[in-house]
């Protein structure tokens, strides 16, 4: 069908004499904004319908993670992480390694912060990570910027952060803002932690994931965040922003630089993604079982480390192992086994109860084409459907990860809604098995149900439509000039991105922030 219901031809009824002001109800009755619990697809719906492992095969990993952290531990400790971790029941040894013990570790799952949100700057954009609820975003450390036009690679730059902030605040199906890209036009570690911040609160008011490069740079940065939320109490009630942390540097060490940082964004009321991002086949077991069971000691070890610093502090169950292609050790993020992988780490977080992070829709594809598609399509689909609270790299996107398009960014928008259908499920109900509109229909209706009561009612709630994908005929498609999905969602972003941004920081506090930091990005940001 490709035109709305009540314009379509319905057999035995003359158009003009079809009620013209009961249709006109039923489109205003449309048009009207749907509240958000009335919408077909939504942040945070439950979904855990896909099962890659078994209870048994959980508790396997369970235990063979328990035997890694208890026989070999975890390397390269700082001397802050020895001290807290130490003194909460970890041992070290003379070989430099810090061992967990498993009533440490089953101590600190038991008493490990869950059921908590994740805030945006506007409440609506709030994230309850709890159960199976699923939600999408973005991610990643991209070097370079998909110029689809002239379909070629350039390096990404700070205000290419902040209209991908900008974007994202449009998108009804990405649900938060991890920074997905890298501003390679600032050198300076300082300069770049503060204005990949600042570019990435200014561009959305939607929960913020950045990563800091050094321990010394937090607290520059948690003054900016003091500043923006109006207060440091503020901030710790509602904290809009959380720290990205690879802690670890698989297999099994810790990253000296990422746990200094972590520290001081724990003490500084910063929720935290504890992120182990091993490469199975290279710095994880190439089995996919392996790469689980090793993700998830260093993931537990993290946990250990944080609860000795706060006790039920905020952070999230980031198991993140990617896969690599054998025959040549590239990243291979779009594959059938990294979907596995993904699915995998979220039925461990729910082993837990606890909250979880795992990757998806990280395109090999350089460019927004078919590949991407269904790399995108696969992988994400099976995080959802797998009930992963925070599927990060979901959107835009290539090159596995070396890659950003701002045009991927607003067609996955697309996919990702079709995604969310697809973790909705089914209802089955007394009404939706609609044996009443089945008997309506065939005994004293038309023989079809394209104008019946019921149809229209769920035109809405029940469907899905996209915002820059095709579904007219090849007739009308032909008639509108044979449109391409890129050359539309080209068409979109210089929409969103038409002249200066939206004020999300009020200006007094912007211009207190731009007297106390060296912020690169334009105060009129339309340039």
């Amino acid at each position: 069908m490709s035109r709305l219901v009540d314009e379509v031809d319905i057999p035995g009824v003359e158009p003009g004499r079809r009620r013209s002001g009961g249709r006109e109800a039923r489109r205003a009755k449309r048009a009207a904004p749907l509240s958000r619990s009335q919408s077909p697809v939504r942040p945070g719906m439950s979904s855990d319908s896909y099962r890659a492992l078994t209870q048994n095969d959980m508790e396997r990993i369970h235990e063979a993670a328990l035997t890694i952290l208890e026989d070999i531990g975890m390397g390269q400790a700082i001397d802050s992480c020895i001290d807290v971790c130490t003194r909460a029941g970890a041992v070290y040894g003379d070989d430099g390694r810090l061992r967990f013990p498993r009533s440490l570790v089953l101590e600190t799952v038991k008493n490990a912060a869950r059921n908590f949100s994740l805030h945006g700057r506007d409440p609506v954009h709030d994230l309850e990570l709890a159960g199976n609820k699923v939600h999408f975003g973005t991610a990643g450390a991209a070097v370079h910027m998909v110029d689809v036009e002239r379909r070629e690679y350039r390096d990404s730059v700070l205000k290419d952060l902040y209209d991908a902030a900008r974007i994202v605040e449009t998108l009804d199906n990405v649900h938060f803002f991890q920074r997905p890209l890298v501003a390679r036009d600032i050198d300076d570690p300082m300069d770049l932690d503060i204005n990949t911040l600042y570019a990435s609160i200014r561009g959305t008011t939607k929960h913020v994931g950045t990563s800091f490069t050094l321990g010394e740079n937090v607290d520059a940065c948690l003054e900016l965040l003091y500043m923006v939320a109006g207060g440091e109490d503020a901030f710790r009630q509602r904290p809009f922003v959380s720290n990205s942390n690879c802690f670890v540097v698989p297999p099994l060490k810790f990253a000296e630089d990422a746990c200094q940082v972590l520290e001081k964004c724990v003490r500084g009321g910063m929720p935290v993604l504890l992120l182990s991002a091993g490469q199975a086949g290279a710095t994880a077991p190439a089995a996919i079982a392996g790469a689980v069971v090793q993700a998830v000691a260093e993931v537990l070890a993290g946990l250990v480390y944080v609860n000795a610093l706060s006790k039920g502090h905020p952070a999230i169950f980031g198991t993140w192992p990617f896969v690599s292609d054998l025959r040549t050790g590239a990243m291979s993020g779009g594959s059938g086994e990294q979907a596995l992988l993904s699915a995998a780490c979220a039925q461990m977080s729910h082993f837990y109860d606890l909250p979880g992070g795992a990757v998806a829709g990280i395109a090999d594809s350089k460019m927004p084409d078919v590949q991407a598609g269904y790399e995108k399509g696969i992988t994400n689909v099976m995080a959802g459907l797998s009930g992963l609270n925070m599927v990060y790299e979901a959107a835009g996107m290539h090159a596995s990860l070396l890659g950003f398009s701002l045009e991927s960014l607003i067609i996955d928008n697309d996919m990702l809604g079709q995604c969310l259908r697809c973790v909705r499920g089914v209802e089955v109900t007394d009404e939706t098995l609609s044996v009443a509109s089945i008997v309506d229909v065939c005994t004293n209706g038309p023989g079809h149900y394209l104008g019946h009561e019921q149809t229209l009612a769920l035109m809405q709630t029940e469907y899905i439509y996209p915002r820059i994908g095709d579904r007219t005929s090849p007739k009308e498609w032909v008639e509108k000039g044979r449109p391409d999905i890129v050359e539309t969602a080209i068409a979109e972003k210089n929409r969103i991105l038409a002249g200066a941004g939206p004020t999300l920081i009020p200006a007094e506090t912007d211009a207190a922030v731009r007297a106390r930091f060296d912020i690169r990005l334009p105060a009129d940001t339309g340039e």
